[in-house]
């Protein structure tokens, strides 16, 4: 299964970027002519985790390296049925 990178900022946090990455994802399937499988996957994957996650401590934790000048990426994925994120400092 695959994972999707988010990249948060100051100005969007990730959870807007998560709903961004999901809608356009959307439009991106309902667009298309072929069912893409792969589309499909990661419109699950964001679905279950912009529904399960603590956004509240995910912004508290990416914005301290943030506002640091750090970059920011979180990795989501599956892990054992329940979507799962990294984040990774740089």
């Amino acid at each position: 299964m695959g994972c999707i990178e988010l990249l948060p900022s100051l100005s969007h946090c990730i959870e807007t970027v998560a709903r961004e990455e999901f809608w356009s994802l959307v439009n991106k399937y309902m667009e298309s002519v072929q069912e893409d499988k792969e589309v499909e996957s990661n419109i699950e994957l964001l679905k279950a985790f912009l529904e399960s996650m603590d956004f509240k401590k995910l912004r508290r934790e990416s914005e301290e390296h943030l506002t640091q000048g750090r970059a920011i990426k979180f990795v989501v994925y599956w892990k054992e049925g329940e979507p799962n994120c990294d984040m990774i400092v740089s």
